[in-house]
């Protein structure tokens, strides 16, 4: 979310700092809202998992019916902020509900189609920054965006299905899928990634310097990513980016480097 407004060089306007958090608030509001809903038609799945089975509705601490209750005041109340900060992001909001809540209803069971359609949702969370400010979004943000997005879903899925070790999976889609296929799609979309990332960083019109520079640390961090997949992680991204210590690494040279690029001589 913070991604547009930082390469424009814009985040330090306390205005937009202010709709940049306003934003954040609105995809918390909705997505919560998602996640409560998908863990109320997950709950019976959730509770044959080793750590899924913990979760407050699964568990039995949280009724459907209170669940399902929070999850409509918190996706208006999202919609109604968006609109209140712009137009444009209370429609965003709403879009990510409708492409979130078509995933639950039948994406999740198509294969491959349930990756885009996560992949999607993490896009429109990267958008919601450049929307609430208005920032110019251009075809390389949006390319490598998507890019990354199909990458991290695909490592998700493939660490789900080598988790499996044989037994039937989890998830159903997960029998639609081979270790074999979904390593393509992690290939096809670091490859994707990297030459709209390249593409972006040599074509820019100023401190071309720093954004080159920074290519590598970016090829490397999804190299590694990529490398701890195929170790057996992956399943939850968030936690694995936080753990590694040469993820960390390589995303804060690569911070620097574009941060650099975007705010030296500013």
């Amino acid at each position: 979310m913070l991604a547009a407004p930082c390469a424009a060089g814009v985040i330090g306007h306390a205005q937009v700092a202010a709709q940049v958090a306003g934003a954040f608030a609105v995809l918390c509001l909705v997505s919560s809202a998602t996640y409560l809903v998908n863990d109320v038609r997950d709950r019976e799945q959730d509770r044959l998992h080793p750590t899924k089975r913990y979760r407050p509705i699964a568990a039995g601490q949280l009724s459907t019916r209170t669940a399902l209750a929070v999850a409509v005041a918190l996706a208006l109340t999202g919609i109604a902020a968006g609109v209140a900060i712009t137009p444009g992001l209370g429609v965003l909001a709403l879009g990510y509900l409708l492409l979130t809540a078509s995933y639950s209803v039948w994406w999740r069971r198509v294969v491959v189609v349930d990756i885009l359609a996560i992949a999607a949702g993490f896009v429109l969370r990267a958008l919601a920054g450049g929307v609430a400010t208005d920032v110019y979004l251009s075809r390389w943000f949006v390319m490598v965006t998507a890019s990354c997005a199909v990458f991290l879903v695909a490592a998700k899925r493939y660490a789900e299905l080598r988790e499996q070790n044989g037994r039937a999976p989890a998830r159903a889609t997960l029998k639609l899928y081979s270790a074999s296929s979904l390593r393509l799609t992690l290939v096809a979309a670091a490859s994707a990634a990297g030459v709209a990332y390249i593409s972006w960083a040599v074509t820019r019109p100023a401190h071309v310097v720093w954004y080159a520079l920074s290519v590598a640390p970016f090829l490397l961090w999804l190299a590694r990513y990529a490398s701890l997949v195929g170790a057996g992680a992956g399943q939850a991204p968030e936690e694995l980016i936080l753990r590694d210590r040469t993820l960390l690494a390589l995303g804060v040279v690569w911070a620097a480097l574009f941060l650099g690029g975007v705010y030296v001589g500013h």
